[in-house]
C-alpha cells in the first residue's frame, strides 16, 4: 500500500511519522530528493538526497519521479525507485510530501491513502514555527500564508488528523494505517472518525482561524 502524509510546516508531522514507524512494523519510508542545502545535522541519504538543480531537472526529464514540486524556491521529488523497492520488500510505502506532490500521486496512484495533518489553529502554528528559532519573522509569515493555502486543500485527502494532543494524534494516525492495511476492527472505529467527511465540522474553527470557509 501507498500512504501519503501531508501537513503545513510546523504542524508536527515529523514527530507523528516518527511515532508511526516506532509503533507500526512493516513500513518503508520514502526519502525525497531536494535541491535545498542540508540543515544542521542532516545527512545525504538519511533525511534527503541532496542534489543540484541541474541533476534534479535531469531526473525529471528521465521520468524518474513519481511526483515533484517546487516549495519555498527549492525542488523536491519522490523517485519511482522507492515504490519499486517497497514492492520487492513486501512493505507499505509512506510518503511525507507537500500538498502539490500529494495531488500528483493521487492522480497517478488513485488507490493511495492520503492523510492530512492539520494544526489546531493559526495561533498555535505560528507559536510552533517561532519556537523553532530557525525562521525570521518574514519567513514565519510566509509559511503561515502557505499553510492557509495547504489547509484549504484538506478535502482532497481521505483522512484528516487535527494535531492538538500528540498522544491522540499518534493513536489516530496508527489506527488509519492499521485499518487500511488489515481491517482491524478497533483501529477502523478510530480511523472512521478521522474520515475527511466526518472531520469537516470539527475542522471549521481551524479553517476560521486562517480566514477560510468550508
Amino acid at each position: 500500500m501507498l500512504f501519503i502524509i501531508s501537513a503545513p510546516s510546523g504542524s508536527g508531522k515529523s514527530t507523528l511519522v516518527r511515532e508511526l514507524f516506532s509503533q507500526v512494523p512493516g513500513l518503508h519510508f520514502s526519502i525525497s530528493y531536494t535541491t535545498r542545502p542540508p540543515r544542521g545535522s542532516e545527512e545525504h541519504g538519511r533525511e534527503y538526497f541532496f542534489i543540484d538543480r541541474a541533476g534534479f531537472e535531469s531526473m525529471v526529464a528521465a521520468g524518474a519521479f513519481l511526483e515533484h514540486a517546487e516549495v519555498f524556491g527549492n525542488l523536491y521529488g519522490t523517485a519511482w525507485s522507492f515504490l519499486d523497492e517497497s514492492t520487492r520488500a513486501g512493505r507499505d510505502l509512506v510518503l511525507d510530501i507537500d500538498v502539490q506532490g500529494a495531488l500528483q500521486v493521487k492522480r497517478r496512484w488513485p488507490a493511495a491513502v492520503s492523510i492530512f495533518i492539520a494544526p489546531p489553529d493559526r495561533e498555535t502554528l505560528a507559536r510552533r514555527l517561532k519556537s523553532r528559532g530557525l525562521n525570521a519573522p518574514e519567513e514565519v509569515d510566509r509559511r503561515l500564508g502557505d499553510a492557509s493555502r495547504e489547509i484549504a486543500a484538506y478535502n482532497e485527502y481521505d483522512y484528516v488528523v487535527i494535531n492538538d494532543r500528540l498522544q491522540d494524534s499518534v493513536e489516530q494516525l496508527c489506527a488509519i494505517v492499521n485499518c487500511e492495511r488489515n481491517g482491524d476492527a478497533a483501529a477502523c472505529r478510530t480511523a472512521q472518525a478521522c474520515r475527511q467527511s466526518r472531520v469537516a465540522a470539527r475542522l471549521q474553527p481551524v479553517l476560521a482561524s486562517f480566514g477560510l470557509q468550508n
